[in-house]
């Protein structure tokens, strides 16, 4: 009778560990054959996800916050759209042929961060400073024009102060007008460590953040362009 009570705790806390539900990379039911997985550290239900995985997946987080804070900012120019209190609207001060002209830029910096990207793959280090180097030069040519079309507005007194209008246009264009700057000092920093350090584990993850930051400003541009230029030169 002793011996049978004194196995029976240990054949229950074997049979508990073979049935636990709780165990990592384990469910119950699944049997005796999954118990290898307990103890993995790759992929998949067998352990946590590798360091690319998380960290992409937390710079997801942070575009969604950046999404959300534009779209609080698209939310009050819609509101103050037509606040201009007597002074000029956008149909007045919006240049819509240099605005194409910014467009056609960004979007043609998105398709060489593609491009880029595809180098990366390559491991090909010219390839790659080559189309990240063009990247950066279209966005700097993209806030050259956005520069030049806020001094001629400020010049011509349409300056953020002048109405509600004005001030939402200024609060959400110039928002998006610094994360590009951002983006290019990023992309810099990124070409010297790429230079440096070559392909290692960290920059490539650096790099993939990069890109999709960059997709993001252009998505947000598609949207300025459509609702804040084209809607206004129209009214």
């Amino acid at each position: 009778m002793s011996d049978h009570s004194d196995t029976m705790p240990s054949d229950i806390a074997a049979g508990s560990a073979r049935r636990d539900p709780y165990v990592l990379g384990r469910s119950s039911g699944q049997g005796e054959g999954r118990s290898r997985h307990q103890g993995a550290t790759g992929h998949g239900e067998g352990g946590p996800a590798s360091k690319f995985v998380t960290v992409t997946y937390g710079f997801w987080i942070f575009l969604l916050s950046d999404i959300i804070m534009f779209s609080a900012f698209f939310a009050s120019y819609a509101v103050l759209a037509n606040a201009t209190d007597n002074g000029p609207t956008g149909k007045q001060l919006f240049d819509l042929t240099r605005v194409a002209i910014q467009t056609g830029l960004l979007l043609t910096s998105t398709f060489t961060a593609g491009l880029a990207s595809l180098a990366v793959e390559r491991r090909s280090m010219i390839r790659t400073q080559a189309w990240l180097l063009v990247t950066g030069v279209l966005g700097a040519l993209f806030l050259l024009l956005e520069g030049q079309e806020f001094i001629t507005m400020i010049g011509e007194g349409a300056g953020p102060a002048r109405s509600a209008f004005l001030s939402a246009f200024f609060a959400l264009v110039g928002c998006h007008g610094v994360h590009v700057g951002l983006g290019i000092l990023w992309l810099g920093t990124m070409m010297a460590q790429l230079w440096v350090k070559g392909f290692r584990v960290e920059i490539l993850r650096r790099l993939h953040c990069f890109s999709l930051f960059w997709h993001a400003l252009d998505i947000i541009w598609v949207a300025i362009f459509s609702l804040v230029y084209l809607l206004g030169a129209s009214q």
